[in-house]
C-alpha cells in the first residue's frame, strides 16, 4: 500500500509506502506511471494498491503501477487557499505551494466568497473525476494581500486568540512583593535589544572583580524576568503557554507565548521598574573564562533600556544616553570573553539575517539585511555563559531540567558539504571526526571570495536541527559539553522550565518545578522542539510572501543573484538586492542538462557545461505570487556569459568545464531556507 504525495515541481506524482518500517530513515520514493484512462484522477493523500518495479539511476527506487485506489488518509481536513470563481461554485488555489492542486467547490458551499478572496475550506470527502477534492468554503477572510502573516498563522494552525481562563489569570496578576527576594535594586542593570523590540526578558551589569586572587577578572551579572513567579505549574496560562511552546515573530504582529500583561508589562524588565528576576553572578578570569557563578532569586531595577544602535554609538564614542560608565566594564568583560571564546571554537557561521520593512498599510518597504554589531555579539555571549551556568548548576545538583541539544552533523551530511567545498575549490578536513573548527577554517578560506555565501549556506544546511531533550546530548555548534536555555523565559517554553528547575533545586519557593512536570519532561522536549520547527517555517514562509509581494510589480526585469542550490527539479538562485530565492525550473533549461547528485550540479549531457552553486548568474523574474512566496526565474546568464538555445534545448556558452563527467544518480536537497538565531 503506497500513500500519494503532492505532485513536484515538473507534475510527476510520487508515492511512499504508507506504513514504513525498513531500516533506512528515510521511505523510499516511488514513481506513478501510466494511470488508469477512466475513474478519478490520483490526488494527495490517497491510500493505492500498486505493483512496483525497481529502477537504478534516478531519485526514485522503484516505479508504480496503479492497480485500484484503496482510499485516502487524509480524512476531513482544511485548507487555506484564494476562491476562484462566482457565488455559485469555483475553485481554491491553495496557499501552501507544497499542498499541489486545488480543490472544486460545488454548487451552495461557496458562503458568497467572492473572486480573489482567502478563503478557509474543508474537504467534504468527495471526488471529482478530475482528481480534485470537492470541499465547502468554512470562513470567508478577506483580502490576502493584507493577510500576508495571518496566512502562516492560520495555515501553521498557531493559536492567536488566549483562552479566557488564561487571560482573567493574567489580567488578575499583581507586582510580585520582595519577601523571600535578594534585593538587586542597587545594582545598575540595563537592557540592550532591538529597536523594535516588544519585551525586555534580559539585562546585564558588569564590573571588574576586586578579588585579588583574581587578577584582570571580571563580574557579571545576567538578571532575567522570573516568569515562574507569574506561571504557575497547572495553572491555565501554564497550559497556554505550554502549547504554543514560543513565541512567533512576524514583520507586522507578533503572537507571544504569553499575554501582554505579562509579556508587555509585569516581566518586562523596563527601565526604572521594580522587577522580580532570577539573576546570575558569573565570575571570569582575565582570560574570559567562568570559574564561578551563583544563582539568586531577587528584585532589581534596570536603569536604561538602550537598542542595539544607542548601545554600538556610545562605545564607539557617540552620544551614550548617559549609559557609558555601565557599558564600558560591560565591552571589556565582552573583550575577554572574546578571547575565551576563540579558544573554544563555536561554529563561526555570521549570516546577514533579513527584515521586512512595512508601511502603515502594511506594504513592503524595503527589504534590509539587519546590522550585525558588537553590541549584539556582547549579549549573545553573555547570554550563553548564562545558559552554560544554568546547565551546569542542575546538573551538579542532580536535577532534571531540559536540555538544548545540537547533534554533530552525520556523515551524509559531511559528504555533501565535502562535495560543496571541492565544487568551489577549497579545502576540507576527511572523516568523521569533524569539529567546529575545522567548519570555521573552511569558512574562513571562502571569506572575501564568490563561493563565501554558498559555503555558509552549505555549512548551515550541514547541521542538524537543535532540539530539546532531557537528557544531555551536548551542543555541537556551541561547542559545549551541556548547556540550557535559561534566558528568555517570556518567549520561550523550555526556558521557564529551567527557572522552575534552578527554582526546585534552590528551594526558592512553591512553583519550581513539580513531580508531575518532570515525569512528563520527554513529552514536553518534544511538544516545544516541534513548536519551534512550526513557528521558525511560519517566519519563514511569511517572510518568503512579504518579498514576492515585493516584486510581483517586477516580473519581467532581469536581476542579478547567484546559484545558492542546485536540486533535481532546477536551481535556486539568490537575488543579490534582498536575498530572496528564485526557481529556475529544470524544464527551462531543457533536455541537454542533468543534476548530478554527487557534486551538486547542472552538466551539459553533450557540452560538459557546468551551472553551480556559488556562480553569478542573471535571471529575468518571469513570475511572484505572494500568496504562496514562490518566485519563478529564467536563467540569462552564468557567469557573464549568456545561455543559449531555445526551449528544450538551451545550454551555457563559455561555462565551467568538467572534464570525463559521466551519469550520476539523480537526487534532491531541500532548497535554501532563510534562518533565526536559536542556539
Amino acid at each position: 500500500l503506497l500513500r500519494i504525495l503532492p505532485p513536484d515541481a515538473d507534475g510527476d506524482l510520487f508515492a511512499q509506502p504508507r506504513d514504513w518500517q525498513g531500516d533506512q530513515q528515510q521511505a523510499p520514493l516511488v514513481l506513478m506511471v501510466a494511470p488508469p484512462s477512466s475513474g478519478p484522477a490520483l490526488g494527495p493523500g490517497d491510500i493505492v494498491l500498486a505493483r512496483l518495479t525497481g529502477v537504478s539511476g534516478e531519485a526514485h527506487r522503484y516505479e508504480g503501477r496503479l492497480i485500484r485506489r484503496i482510499g485516502s488518509a487524509d480524512g476531513p481536513a482544511r485548507l487555506l487557499g484564494i476562491f476562484r470563481g462566482n457565488a455559485e461554485r469555483g475553485r481554491i488555489t491553495p496557499v501552501d505551494k507544497k499542498r499541489g492542486g486545488e480543490w472544486i467547490v460545488p454548487a451552495g458551499a461557496t458562503l458568497n466568497a467572492t473572486d480573489g478572496e482567502l478563503v478557509e475550506a474543508e474537504r467534504t470527502g468527495a471526488r471529482a473525476r478530475t482528481g480534485l477534492s470537492a470541499a465547502r468554503i468554512v470562513r470567508r477572510l478577506g483580502d490576502p494581500s493584507r493577510a500576508l502573516s495571518l496566512i502562516a498563522i492560520r495555515q501553521h494552525g498557531i493559536p492567536q486568540a488566549f483562552p479566557d481562563p488564561a487571560v482573567a489569570e493574567a489580567d488578575l496578576a499583581a507586582p510580585a512583593p520582595p519577601d523571600g527576594r535578594e534585593d538587586l535594586r542597587e545594582l545598575p542593570f540595563l537592557t540592550i535589544d532591538p529597536a523594535d523590540a516588544r519585551d525586555h526578558d534580559d539585562a546585564c551589569y558588569a564590573h571588574p572583580d576586586d578579588d585579588p586572587d583574581n587578577p584582570g577578572g571580571h563580574v557579571v551579572w545576567v538578571a532575567i524576568a522570573d516568569v515562574a513567579h507569574y506561571v504557575r505549574p497547572g495553572s491555565a496560562l501554564d497550559g497556554a503557554a505550554r502549547d504554543r511552546g514560543n513565541s512567533t515573530y512576524f514583520p507586522d504582529r507578533v503572537v507571544p507565548m504569553l499575554p501582554d500583561r505579562l509579556s508587555g508589562d509585569l516581566c518586562s524588565l523596563r527601565a526604572g521598574c521594580s522587577r522580580p528576576c532570577i539573576a546570575v553572578r558569573m565570575v571570569l578570569d582575565a582570560g574570559g573564562r567562568k570559574i564561578g557563578h551563583r544563582f539568586v532569586r531577587g528584585l532589581m531595577r534596570s536603569v536604561a533600556a538602550l537598542t542595539y544602535g544607542q548601545a554600538q554609538a556610545a562605545i564607539d564614542g557617540g552620544p551614550d544616553e548617559g549609559a557609558g560608565p555601565l557599558l564600558r566594564p560591560l565591552y571589556a568583560a565582552y573583550e575577554a570573553v572574546k578571547v575565551a571564546r576563540a579558544a573554544r571554537q563555536p561554529l563561526d557561521l555570521d549570516l546577514p539575517e533579513r527584515k521586512v520593512v512595512l508601511d502603515e498599510r502594511g506594504g513592503v518597504v524595503s527589504v534590509d539585511f539587519r546590522e550585525r554589531l558588537d553590541a549584539h555579539r556582547l549579549i549573545e555571549e553573555f547570554m550563553v555563559l548564562a545558559n552554560i551556568a544554568a546547565a551546569e548548576e542542575l546538573t551538579r545538583r542532580g536535577r532534571p531540567l531540559l536540555f538544548r541539544v545540537h547533534e554533530a552533523p552525520d556523515a551524509g551530511r559531511l559528504e555533501t558539504l565535502r562535495d560543496a567545498a571541492r565544487a568551489a575549490g577549497l579545502p576540507f578536513v576527511r572523516g568523521a571526526g569533524v569539529k567546529t573548527r575545522h567548519l570555521n577554517r573552511l569558512l574562513e578560506a571562502a571569506r572575501g571570495t564568490a563561493h563565501a555565501e554558498t559555503i555558509s549556506m552549505a555549512v548551515l544546511r550541514s547541521m542538524t536541527q537543535a532540539c530539546y531533550a532531557p537528557e544531555n546530548g551536548g551542543h555541537f555548534g556551541l561547542a559545549l559539553a551541556g548547556y540550557a536555555h535559561f534566558t528568555s523565559p517570556i518567549r520561550r517554553y523550555a526556558d521557564l522550565v529551567v527557572h522552575r528547575a534552578l527554582i526546585a533545586a534552590h528551594g526558592w519557593g512553591e512553583d519550581g518545578l513539580t513531580g508531575a512536570e518532570a515525569a512528563r519532561l520527554a513529552e514536553t522536549a518534544a511538544l516545544v522542539s516541534e513548536r519551534e520547527r512550526r513557528s521558525l517555517v511560519a517566519e519563514r514562509d511569511t517572510t518568503d510572501r512579504y518579498l514576492a509581494a515585493r516584486l510581483a510589480g517586477r516580473v519581467g526585469e532581469e536581476m542579478a543573484g547567484r546559484v545558492s542550490g542546485v536540486v533535481r527539479f532546477g536551481l535556486f538562485v539568490r537575488l543579490s538586492e534582498d536575498g530572496a530565492d528564485a526557481l529556475v525550473p529544470m524544464a527551462s533549461l531543457g533536455q541537454r542538462f542533468r543534476f548530478d547528485a554527487r557534486t551538486q550540479r547542472m552538466v551539459g549531457r553533450r557540452s560538459g557545461a557546468v551551472i553551480g552553486t556559488g556562480q553569478a548568474v542573471t535571471v529575468r523574474l518571469t513570475r511572484a505570487d505572494p500568496m504562496t512566496g514562490g518566485l519563478v526565474a529564467e536563467l540569462l546568464t552564468v557567469d557573464g556569459a549568456p545561455v543559449t538555445g531555445a526551449g528544450g534545448g538551451r545550454k551555457v556558452a563559455g561555462g565551467q568545464r568538467k572534464a570525463g563527467a559521466g551519469r550520476e544518480r539523480p537526487g534532491a536537497n531541500p532548497a535554501p531556507a532563510g534562518r533565526r538565531r536559536r542556539r
